[in-house]
């Protein structure tokens, strides 16, 4: 079988989690739309997690489970403020810190499970939280103890600012972290899942994932969306600026997706709150310079936007830090990741593909001293 370079429309196993066909997003079967404008976040990682959406019993008590376990360590906290903050980027961090935060895990090394089951609900707690305390803690402000009666995108909000959001920023934000939070076998996902298949422990599968997911060709863009938007200033700049991008054939981020070929369905929903949250903080100039930008590359490139484009006005309206989107998307993909490698443990074959040499053929090994 001929090699596929990035393994582009391979099938490298089965899954239940999330589906992709014909353009339509599914988590567990469920629209992605209908998850976007009906649930919480809670109930997302519920049903990624469990197979069934949860009722209001199983919620409240998946919620409370949640809200215990938000917290990190002292010790890490200590260990995060010994960090070079200011000199790396903030996944850099986060990759350290989801690494360390396993030797504070007494079932770090447990594979049961049960054990996994559980390790999987502190990670979803406590991600959220390490971004929120080494973004504060580089910025020399004190770190935000989490509300255990918040859920997790208001805590998130809460922790990050120190102030508790209003309902117009926990509802957007949490609707942002629904729609990231999984995508069949993406790069990081497909990472993680590789990493588990060693029977490695999920600290070492999220920490794996985390590490994929730094590159500016996954969770990377839409940092860089912000920035091209930054650069670009105002909307009477677009045209030229992007004409002048187009003519020397560079790469417009934010746009096309290797899965999606009439659109990615999150993107929409992310396009609405863009437009809602710059009308709300009297920024309109980045929804209108995004979808002057849509417009352009749309009619030029027959490309559409993909869910990293909407997301970068959408996080700088909420006031999060661009260097800090990335991980933001962590806070919310962590969620599929978990269950990615909770179904990896479950049917577990070690990962191992082949390769098609296309190096020299054989060669007779020549003594040192009759080389030329």
């Amino acid at each position: 079988m001929p090699a596929t370079k990035g393994l582009e429309g391979v099938v490298a196993a089965t899954s239940a989690i999330s589906s992709i066909v014909n353009s339509v997003l599914r988590y567990k079967g469920y629209n992605i739309d209908d998850l976007a404008n009906y649930a919480t976040f809670e109930e997302v990682v519920y049903l990624l997690w469990n197979d069934k959406l949860p009722n209001k019993e199983e919620l409240a008590a998946f919620k409370k489970e949640l809200a215990s376990e938000y917290a990190i360590p002292n010790e890490l906290i200590e260990q995060i403020k010994s960090y070079p903050l200011k000199n790396v980027h903030p996944m850099a961090i986060l990759r350290t810190a989801v690494s360390a935060l396993g030797l504070f895990d007494s079932e770090a090394d447990d594979m049961s499970d049960e054990a996994n089951k559980r390790k999987a609900l502190r990670l979803q707690a406590k991600v959220p939280t390490i971004v929120a305390a080494f973004t504060r803690l580089r910025d020399g402000k004190e770190v935000v103890a989490p509300r255990q009666d918040l859920g997790v995108a208001a805590n998130f909000l809460y922790m990050l600012f120190d102030r508790e959001p209003n309902e117009v920023e926990v509802k957007a934000f949490d609707k942002a972290l629904i729609l990231h939070a999984d995508h069949e076998f993406n790069a990081s996902t497909f990472t993680a899942r590789v990493a588990v298949g060693t029977l490695s422990d999920i600290y070492s599968g999220i920490t794996a994932a985390i590490c994929a997911l730094k590159g500016p060709l996954h969770g990377g863009a839409n940092e860089r969306v912000m920035k091209m938007l930054s650069e670009i200033g105002s909307v009477d700049n677009v045209e030229a600026y992007i004409n002048d991008k187009l003519e020397k054939k560079e790469k417009i981020m934010g746009f096309g997706h290797r899965v999606y070929k009439t659109g990615d369905p999150r993107a929409k929903h992310l396009k609405e709150m863009s437009r809602q949250l710059t009308q709300i903080t009297g920024e309109p100039k980045w929804y209108e310079m995004s979808e002057k930008i849509e417009e352009l590359v749309s009619s030029k490139k027959g490309l559409l936007p993909n869910v990293d484009f909407y997301s970068a006005s959408v996080y700088h309206s909420l006031g999060i830090p661009h260097d800090i989107f990335t991980p933001v998307f962590a806070v919310s993909r962590v969620s599929g990741w978990l269950a990615h490698i909770l179904e990896q443990y479950s049917d577990n074959r070690l990962i191992r593909p082949r390769a098609e040499y296309v190096g020299p053929e054989a060669r007779e090994y020549v003594k040192l001293e009759d080389r030329n």
